[in-house]
């Protein structure tokens, strides 16, 4: 008798030929840590094989989707797309969340959730897919997941790499390298992190976020907007008085 399809199988419109591919890559350590099981039934492995098969694919996908790109403007498009926040954001879509086999402990801490969490399982389900059913088969996956989103950032929409982009203006108008300052505040299970960029001392924006790495792009895009525009640094105090409106 066949097996029924999971959820996530559905959303996909992908039937894994070897279950246990789909099961390991669904499998967190903290799970595999409280259950005694063994390193490799984790998806850490599967997760590195499916980084390498988004980063191919997606290169080739841009490549043959946007011919007019530079390879500087190619590049940062892959980053775009193959970025944590990304890959979290089509993990949400497709429900992977639920379907992950967490600790307990990361399950109370709100792990369903955390951006780290599901970018890390979204590469290893599609190392699994690659393993499974081959190259063609998970490229058309990934093109069909990540396609929308690469044509929105060609087009100005979404979200893009400020860090990169305020380090490229900094050095070509400062001469020097943003520094960012991070604050955490919360429990661990609702962190928030605030993130402060300085350039040449002077601080020109702040940004908060569910993780450092959030935190620091939206400091960042502040930042990048000021040098455009050609405003200068905030005002002294500026950030400070953000924390205490937060607060």
């Amino acid at each position: 008798m066949p097996r029924r399809a999971v959820p996530l199988e559905k959303e996909m419109k992908v039937r894994f030929r070897d279950a246990a591919l789909l099961q390991t890559a669904l499998t967190h350590r903290s799970f595999a840590f409280e259950n005694d099981m063994p390193q490799e039934l984790t998806n850490e492995r599967l997760e590195f094989l499916g980084d390498a098969v988004l980063g191919l694919v997606v290169t080739d996908v841009a490549y043959r989707g946007f011919p007019n790109l530079s390879e500087g403007q190619l590049a940062k498009l892959r980053a775009a797309t193959v970025n944590m926040t990304t890959l979290a954001e089509v993990a949400r879509e497709l429900g992977l969340g639920g379907q992950i086999l967490l600790g307990k402990g990361e399950e109370m801490s709100g792990g369903r959730d955390k951006p780290s969490i599901l970018s890390d399982a979204m590469e290893a389900v599609l190392g699994a897919v690659y393993l499974d059913q081959g190259l063609p088969a998970v490229s058309r996956l990934i093109e069909r997941l990540f396609w929308p989103r690469m044509t929105a950032y060609v087009r100005g929409e979404g979200e893009r790499d400020y860090k990169t982009s305020l380090q490229e203006l900094a050095a070509q108008d400062l001469g020097g390298l943003p520094e960012y300052r991070v604050q955490e505040r919360g429990p661990d299970h609702q962190k928030e992190f605030t993130a402060t960029v300085m350039l040449a001392g002077r601080e020109f924006g702040s940004g908060v976020g569910r993780s450092k790495k959030e935190a620091e792009q939206r400091a960042a895009r502040v930042a990048y907007t000021r040098l455009v525009s050609g405003r200068g640094p905030e005002p002294a105090g500026a950030g400070d008085r953000e924390s205490e409106r937060r607060a």
